[in-house]
């Protein structure tokens, strides 16, 4: 890795929970990590309810936009992380690959919303700690 890692959030529409996860991670890490969505089938938008679900506890992911999934991205990432593409994430050398079970946003109404965003945050916060621990030589 280098002096910044990256991370790379993917989802099959890039709408709900990479974003998600993105705007969490840009928000608690703020410069420090390198932060990229993408999803296989990217949606035409951000999903609203994860919009309203993000902002209520002070992050603000209106300005972003569905992406598509390139191996670019995935090679320019230090660590990758799905959430539900299957198999359309391509596998490189090197790189650190995470697989994080959470439900679809898509579809949900704000009370089934919430318990993903704070899932995600759980799981963003353990992250940032493995990430920017300072590394120890002996």
């Amino acid at each position: 890795m280098s002096d910044k890692p990256s991370v790379l959030f993917v989802c099959v529409h890039n709408a709900g929970r990479s974003q998600m996860a993105a705007g969490w991670l840009a928000h608690l890490a703020e410069d420090r990590i390198e932060v990229r969505s993408a999803g296989s089938a990217p949606a035409d938008q951000i999903n609203p309810v994860a919009v309203e679900a993000m902002r209520e506890v002070g992050v603000d992911i209106t300005g972003r936009q569905p992406k598509i999934l390139t191996a670019e991205a995935v090679r320019a990432s230090d660590v990758v992380i799905t959430m539900g593409c299957g198999d359309a994430c391509p596998i490189f050398p090197g790189k650190r690959y995470e697989d994080w079970q959470l439900d679809d946003p898509a579809g949900q109404g704000i009370e089934a919303v919430r318990p993903i965003r704070d899932e995600i945050r759980t799981r963003i916060e353990k992250l940032i700690k493995e990430l920017l621990l300072p590394r120890i030589g002996f």
